[in-house]
This record gives structure tokens, C-alpha cells and sequence, in this order.
């Protein structure tokens, strides 16, 4: 393949398509966007023409405004056909959200990896009113700011479902090395870890289309987070290794429809990019921490500014995520501050 790492990434359309219309990317394939009440503003959902029904893959978060967009664009741009499958790239909400809606309304049949479907099902049915001690303690290891830390310790911590519809038991399971049909098409599944536990991403046999989900994105990087469930784990490794494993597959001219952003082509040229961004960012951290320091204390070296507001809780996960990436590799030395509970972390 050409696989030209210096080729440039370009943008087909520079304009999506509206809320509630679509944009026809290939024969049979449409290119819907969902909004999302965050500072990424958006998803991008991709329908395929099966003749009689549709494939709907990602759903956007479930509310009652999702529902009514949803419901403009089955009267209009899918011309009243049903929604027969759902294919979900990973278990987040903005990609599972309406799945259980489309069952519900349709029978549609639900396809994912193992893990995503287990992950989006406990996640659902994990309603919690206050914080655990669990979630507590893994603020205080992060040295969270304590205003922060006090006022999200009193309030009901956010749940998955509020925004994610009940999701009916069974689903039909996809794999690394499956061959899924879709819009006239022949799909191969290519799985990852770093951004969520086994997210598929598609690459299609017939044409130069890759449905790149949330791993391969053009113009920022996947959310690469540490949350309490396991604290030890090491997503931003996993996340290069997934990058690494997919530049051989890659080709200049594969039309990347992604989770988020804008259709691209130059998918080799953005893996490479994806690799050196967080290199850099491990880099960066381990010579600044000469002096020992809270995960906390390190976003602004990480992220090159000051994080506030609602963005504080992502950019927590993903310090943590690079703190533990130099802790595997022995490029940190870690131990707990009897003071505060916090680790503190300095290069070796």
C-alpha cells in the first residue's frame, strides 16, 4: 500500500451536514451529524442503504431533542425505511445512546464487541446518588483541586442513564478479524484500546472507505482517561500500539469517516501524527517533573494552559492517563504524600 506518512490530510467536504440532514459520502452511505451539549459540540452517525431497511452506525446521546431529530431525519432523508440493525463502535454514550430507542421502536438488531456491549450495560445500570469512596479516593490520589473535589463530593455525580436508553439484554457480537456486510459492502473489523476498551473500527474491501469511530480522528485526540475502575491501567500506550498496529493498513487515499471533526483523507500521515503527539506529551511531562508533582498539578504543562470548567473532569483522566504511561515505563518514581493522600510523581 501507499502508505506516504508526509502526504497531507485534507477535508472533502469543509462543511458538514446540518442537524437533521445528511450529506451522501459513497452510494448508499449518508453522513448524519447529532449535536452534543459539550465544548465537542457534535457526532457524526453513518447510515447505510440495505434496501428495505437501514444500518445505523452510532447513535448520538438519547433525550427527548435526540429522539425528535432522529425522528426528522427517518421521515426525510431515510425516507420512512426502517432502522433493521445498530452498529455501535464503542460503549459511550454519545455513540450508544439512542441503540436501545431503535430496538425499542424497530427490533433492530444491536452489533458490537464484547466488552463495549458489557462495559455500556453496567454502565447503564450503575445509578449511583453520591459519589463512592472508591470515586473519592481516586480524586484524592489525583490531587484534584479541593474546591473541586468539595463541591462535586456533595452532588449527585452524573449517570449514564440519563442519557443512554435502557439497553434490552443480547446483542450479536463482533471481533478483531471479522468481516461485517454493510451497504452492499464488505467490512473488515479492525478493534482498539486506549480512547474505550475494544472500540471497532471498519475498513471496507470494495471501495477506500474506513469507518474510524473515535481512534482515528483529524484534528484533535481521543480522550485517553484513567477512571477509578482501574487505576492502574495504561491507555495512552494502549492507544499508540493500536496507532502503530493500524500504519501498515492505512492508505493515503482512504476516506475516513470519523466519530468526530470532518470526513479525511491522509489517514497515515494522521496516525503518525496521533503517535508523535502523545510521545511529546510524555516527553514533555517527564522533564518538568524534576520537581515532584500532583496529577493535578501537571495539567497545565500537559495541555499548555490552564483547564476550567467543564473540561476539568476529561483533562483530570487524561493527566492521569499520561502520568501512569512514565510510571509503567519506570520514566517516574510514584509515592503517596502522607499529607494530602495524593501521589506525587517525579522523573527517574
Amino acid at each position: 500500500m501507499n502508505a506516504d506518512q508526509n502526504a497531507p490530510i485534507r477535508t472533502p467536504w469543509d462543511t458538514p451536514p446540518d442537524i437533521g440532514g445528511v450529506i451522501e459520502i459513497a452510494e448508499g452511505v449518508l453522513w448524519v451529524r447529532l449535536p452534543l451539549p459539550m465544548k465537542l459540540d457534535h457526532i457524526n452517525v453513518f447510515a447505510f442503504d440495505e434496501g428495505d431497511h437501514w444500518t445505523i452506525v452510532d447513535t448520538g446521546f438519547y433525550s427527548q431533542k435526540g429522539v425528535e431529530i432522529w425522528e426528522q431525519i427517518l421521515a426525510g432523508p431515510l425516507g420512512r425505511k426502517p432502522v433493521g440493525r445498530v452498529v455501535v463502535t464503542h460503549h459511550h454514550p454519545d455513540h450508544i445512546g439512542m441503540a436501545g430507542w431503535f430496538m425499542e421502536r424497530f427490533g433492530a438488531e444491536l452489533v458490537m464487541t464484547r466488552v463495549a456491549w458489557l462495559t455500556a450495560r453496567m454502565l447503564r445500570l450503575d445509578v449511583q446518588e453520591r459519589p463512592p469512596e472508591e470515586t473519592l479516593l481516586y480524586w484524592r490520589r489525583m490531587g484534584m483541586d479541593p474546591e473541586i473535589y468539595d463541591q462535586r463530593a456533595n452532588d449527585r455525580p452524573f449517570n449514564t442513564d440519563q442519557i443512554v436508553y435502557n439497553l434490552p439484554l443480547g446483542f450479536t457480537r463482533i471481533r478483531e478479524g471479522d468481516v461485517i456486510r454493510m451497504g452492499g459492502r464488505d467490512w473488515d473489523v479492525h478493534t482498539g484500546d486506549g480512547h474505550a476498551p475494544e472500540m471497532a473500527t471498519f475498513w471496507s474491501r470494495d471501495d477506500r472507505l474506513i469507518l474510524g469511530a473515535d481512534q482515528l480522528l483529524p484534528s484533535i485526540s481521543p480522550n485517553l482517561g484513567i477512571y477509578p475502575t482501574e487505576l492502574e491501567a495504561n491507555p495512552v500506550i494502549d492507544f499508540m500500539a493500536c496507532c502503530q498496529v493500524l500504519i501498515p493498513l492505512a492508505n493515503d487515499d482512504h476516506l475516513v469517516l470519523p466519530g468526530h471533526k470532518l470526513v479525511f483523507t491522509g489517514l497515515p500521515a494522521r496516525l503518525k501524527q496521533l503517535v508523535d503527539h502523545h510521545e511529546n506529551a510524555l516527553d514533555r511531562l517527564h522533564r518538568w517533573l524534576e520537581t515532584p508533582a500532583t496529577t493535578h498539578q501537571s495539567m497545565p504543562t500537559l495541555f499548555k494552559r490552564t483547564i476550567k470548567g467543564g473540561e476539568y473532569g476529561l483533562a483530570l483522566v487524561e493527566a492521569a492517563a499520561h502520568m501512569n504511561a512514565l510510571h509503567h515505563a519506570g520514566r517516574v518514581e510514584r509515592w503517596i504524600d502522607d499529607a494530602t493522600g495524593a501521589y506525587l510523581y517525579k522523573a527517574t
